[in-house]
């Protein structure tokens, strides 16, 4: 999420339309991203709650207190940044009602071009606000608990899901309301005799891995690593069988990865936000390519229009196109 949004949540306490929390105030802050700037006079202590890993790392090399979900009760005042999707912004809220005290400040903001205003609506008819603000292209605004009737209301809105007859997943996360179109290009594709050590990287709520697991009998270990720790945790409901699958909460493009593998599957992302940036795609074959034992191979999916070719040709011995849809292509590639 752009610098915006986060600027817009601490505007009311800069204009003063909201008073300053006390010094011995607890501060809980729901999506929080790295790059805030905390108003003159802002010195209650922060519990920030950051489930993307990248997020996550930089927040707590800042030295701030993180933690991938919220823990504990007794908040005064509850901070919520709203991303893009309406039922994480809804269970986010959800989690703030509950976590502060009776009478205790909520507030929220987010891009308008994310939403922010149908949220204020929505909101609004559950626990009327108290105010709001425009300010940076986006909306802040703010109300009190009176109760935990809201927060029941919006979880019942948001309940997990559970898709294609069993995987569980929650709004939020990538794909949660399907399998992944791509995904399933590359799962169509993977050869039956896979063996050995295979990691799934990307691994999300865990389709590829289950599909692996079910019909490879010949692997000895396999691991998923997620940069996303709700969706790691929906993978370890999800991702089971003969062999016990490990789980890596790990941002793959920064951290080592300390195993090596036969066989890599992975259908990296290729946005951040809204913006396409294959660079991401690029260093997720780089790690791949680490990550592997001589001779090792990788199965990767991508949209047809990403230039992965060259990296591939960098980073592998060999690397072939196996399979081709309207919108994705799949690679093999040996180390």
């Amino acid at each position: 999420m752009a610098a915006e949004p986060l600027k817009t949540l601490f505007y009311p306490f800069e204009a003063e339309a909201l008073p300053l929390p006390r010094k011995d105030a607890r501060v809980l802050f729901l999506g929080a991203e790295p790059g805030f700037r905390l108003p003159a006079g802002f010195d209650a202590a922060l519990h920030l709650v950051q489930c993307f890993r990248p997020h996550f790392r930089t927040l707590q090399a800042s030295g701030y207190a993180v933690t991938p979900c919220a823990e504990g009760t007794g908040f005064d005042l509850a901070l919520v940044l709203a991303g893009r999707h309406r039922g994480q912004n809804e269970l986010r809220i959800a989690d703030a009602i509950e976590r502060t005290v009776p009478g205790g400040l909520i507030a929220v903001a987010g891009s308008k071009e994310d939403g922010i205003d149908s949220l204020r609506k929505r909101i609004n008819a559950l626990a009327p606000l108290e105010g709001h603000l425009p300010k940076h292209h986006g909306v802040a605004f703010w109300f009190r608990r009176t109760g935990t009737e809201a927060a029941a209301t919006l979880r019942a809105g948001n309940p997990d899901l559970v898709v294609d007859g069993g995987f569980k997943t929650k709004p939020g996360m990538f794909s949660f309301d399907r399998v992944d179109a791509g995904s399933k290009l590359l799962a169509a594709h993977l050869p039956g005799d896979l063996k050995g050590n295979l990691a799934d990287f990307c691994a999300g709520w865990g389709y590829l891995a289950a599909e692996v697991l079910q019909r490879s009998h010949a692997l000895t270990a396999i691991d998923l690593y997620e940069a996303d720790f709700e969706a790691l945790e929906a993978a370890r409901l999800n991702v089971h069988g003969a062999i016990e699958p490990r789980f890596f909460w790990t941002d793959l493009l920064t951290e080592t990865v300390e195993h090596r593998y036969d066989v890599i599957v992975m259908n990296p992302p290729f946005h951040s936000g809204r913006a396409a940036e294959p660079g991401i795609g690029a260093g997720m074959i780089r790690a791949a390519s680490k990550a592997l034992k001589p001779g090792g191979r990788l199965f990767m999916v991508a949209n047809r229009q990403l230039p992965y070719e060259q990296m591939l040709s960098a980073a592998f011995a060999s690397h072939t196109e196996i399979a081709r849809d309207g919108m994705f292509k799949v690679f093999s590639a040996r180390r």
